[in-house]
């Protein structure tokens, strides 16, 4: 057993010493998994904090884009009111004129035919002035 005892102790001081720097690994590298995980813990809670600001937000802007469009009907409807108003005393002026050129094409006739009588007036009172000579 002699041998066997050999076999053992060289393969300890073969195993032992390289099985001790894989523990020292493991360890460090369970050390550097926690941190990891820490680290991404950490940003886990930022993203979701993150992403309840975003939410936050995108609540905001679609109460702003509720009231815009609010706001946005709401002057359509008055542009709406303030055209048929607009078209209603345009039609108004224009029956307006309408009848004022009317009536100033009946006076313009009015004096040429006012023209014309003084001007027969004129004639007739010449004739009778020369069949009473």
């Amino acid at each position: 057993m002699n041998i066997k005892d050999a076999v053992m102790a060289a393969l300890k001081e073969l195993i032992v010493p390289d099985l001790d720097k894989i523990r020292e690994g493991n360890s460090e590298i369970n050390v550097r998994l926690d941190l990891t995980n820490k680290r991404l813990d950490d940003i886990n809670l930022h993203l979701a904090d993150q992403s309840r600001r975003i939410d936050e937000t995108n609540k905001r802007i679609d109460g702003t884009n509720q009231r815009i469009d609010s706001v946005r009907e709401e002057l359509t409807q008055r542009i709406d009111s303030v055209r048929e108003d607009l078209g209603g005393k345009i039609d108004k002026i224009n029956v307006r004129m309408d009848r004022l050129y009317e009536v100033i094409v009946r006076r313009d006739e009015y004096r040429q035919l006012d023209r014309r009588v003084v001007s027969l007036e004129e004639d007739v009172g010449d004739l009778k002035q020369r069949a009473a000579v």
